[in-house]
């Protein structure tokens, strides 16, 4: 994995993200998309693991129901292939620099 992977993956998943642990995920999965979803998918699971809200009356209220939805909207973004990860596939296309355009001249009507 390049320093770009690197800092692009923990600017998805945080600073704390072990990077051993990240190394190890990407030489299996092969990419940093997949790293970033599997670690997001593991991070929601354990949340809906617990429950989603804990209240003591007047002393405590914890809801994670906000950061259940918040991973749910990341993990949705990443697999429409946002942001851009720097080992994504190049999308298909005309090369600039070869490719051909075509204007149109219209005649201006005379006064």
């Amino acid at each position: 994995m390049d320093a770009a992977t690197r800092a692009w993956l923990i600017a998805q998943l945080g600073t704390a993200t072990d990077l051993n642990d990240l190394d190890t995920r990407y030489t299996r999965l092969g990419n940093s998309r997949a790293v970033a979803l599997e670690v997001l998918r593991e991070r929601l699971a354990a949340l809906l693991a617990q429950p989603s809200s804990i209240s003591v009356s007047g002393v405590v209220s914890i809801n994670n129901s906000e950061v259940i939805k918040a991973l749910e909207r990341q993990i949705a973004a990443l697999e429409a292939g946002e942001p851009p990860a720097p080992d994504d596939p190049a999308l298909p296309g005309p090369d600039p620099a070869t490719s051909l355009g075509m204007i149109r001249l219209v005649e201006r009507p005379r006064r």
